[in-house]
């Protein structure tokens, strides 16, 4: 659900602000040459943001064209009247995937020899030329066609009536992590593999778009743009790398997640609370339920972590977070009352909490914080 303002009558909500998505994409498109394409990822409804707004966004920002994991994702774009450049990055492997990628104008993604004779057959019973992008697995041993391979079926595609080889990249492992470690000599190695490919293939006649950085690529090193890059994370406001020097590129946090106080109540000392009574109160204390918990997005196995906000001020979040509810410690406080708003993921005065902070609790990561919030929660635009 959509809305453009807050509803009195929910109980939790996210909040998007496309104008934080739309600086976020002109900061990272100042970061690359102008030569260079920089598509939008916004898969997973644009990490949880809602992919139609994001990628308006993004558009609106500088982004060329955008990126998708699966095909519903690219149809519903287009059903939101999109008409951009939409790369499909997962595996389409039958006639009705294929077909119906070739109907919606979206590219798909070439992995084996067996997708291009498909895709070029079903692209000929459509009198259509199709625009196509190969992916070459260089170390994130995922999806992608061999590196040995490549050449040949690059070549193959070539000589295909129906098929045109726009683009070719592959994905890197590891470039958002420590350089001190691994990281770097694995991304240094896919990239260098990456590279032999194309001098591999030079001699071929059409243009191709070249691309292998994702966000923390893109963010870390300008020897990885090639031609375009893919930016996930950092359209919604994070970067993956430098946390540890505090550098963020003045991106923007572009979600946040709040929920309204349902009930509060005093009990005394010794008093078991939530379920499994984790947490049981050692002296009075005044406690409040919220109406959000795991069934919206905030995982179980935050409980007893993290803190929210009201009105600036941080508040504990105590006992086992249940499926619909969960309850904070706001002892001491006489001015907090039921359908006040609280901040689990936002900034509230001159205090702010990120997706970062909770996934370093939980030894998770950003990524799938954002992507964890709910259809019952419905996004309000800001």
């Amino acid at each position: 659900m959509l809305l453009t303002k807050i509803d009195p009558c929910h109980r939790a909500w996210v909040e998007v602000n496309p104008a934080a998505i739309e600086a976020n994409t002109k900061i990272i498109r100042n970061l690359i040459s102008k030569r260079c394409l920089l598509m939008a990822v916004v898969k997973a409804d644009g990490y949880g943001h809602g992919a139609a707004t994001v990628a308006n966004a993004a558009l609106r920002g500088g982004a060329q064209s955008l990126g998708v994991a699966t095909l519903q994702e690219g149809i519903s774009l287009r059903e939101s009247e999109i008409s951009c450049s939409i790369l499909v990055l997962g595996n389409l492997t039958n006639s009705e995937e294929l077909g119906a990628c070739i109907d919606w104008n979206l590219t798909p993604t070439i992995n084996s020899e067996k997708e291009s004779f498909l895709c070029n057959k079903l692209a000929h019973e459509r009198d259509k030329r199709i625009n196509v992008h190969v992916k070459v697995d260089t170390g994130m041993t995922r999806l992608g066609c061999g590196i040995k391979e490549a050449p040949h079926l690059i070549r193959l595609i070539d000589e295909l009536s129906n098929l045109s080889v726009e683009g070719i990249y592959s994905h890197l492992a590891m470039a958002d992590g420590d350089l001190k470690d691994q990281s770097a000599q694995i991304t240094a190695m896919q990239k260098q593999k990456f590279q032999n490919l194309l001098i591999n293939i030079s001699n071929r006649s059409e243009p191709i778009c070249t691309h292998i950085a994702n966000s923390a690529g893109t963010l870390r090193d300008t020897t990885l743009h090639f031609d375009m890059v893919r930016v996930g994370l950092a359209l919604y406001g994070y970067s993956p790398i430098y946390e540890e020097e505090g550098k963020t590129f003045g991106l923007q946090p572009a979600l946040s997640v709040k929920a309204r106080i349902t009930f509060i109540r005093d009990v005394p000392p010794g008093t078991g609370v939530s379920y499994g009574y984790k947490y049981v109160t050692d002296t009075p204390r005044r406690l409040a339920v919220v109406g959000i918990g795991y069934a919206d997005g905030v995982a179980r196995s935050l409980s007893d972590k993290i803190s929210v906000l009201i009105n600036g001020q941080f508040w504990p979040q105590v006992g086992a977070i249940t499926m619909d509810q969960l309850l904070i410690d706001i002892t001491n406080s006489s001015s907090i009352e039921v359908g006040d708003i609280v901040t689990l993921l936002g900034s509230d005065g001159k205090e702010a909490i990120t997706a970062n902070d909770w996934s370093k609790k939980i030894d998770s990561i950003p990524w799938e914080i954002l992507c964890s919030f709910k259809y019952r929660l419905p996004r309000v635009l800001i």
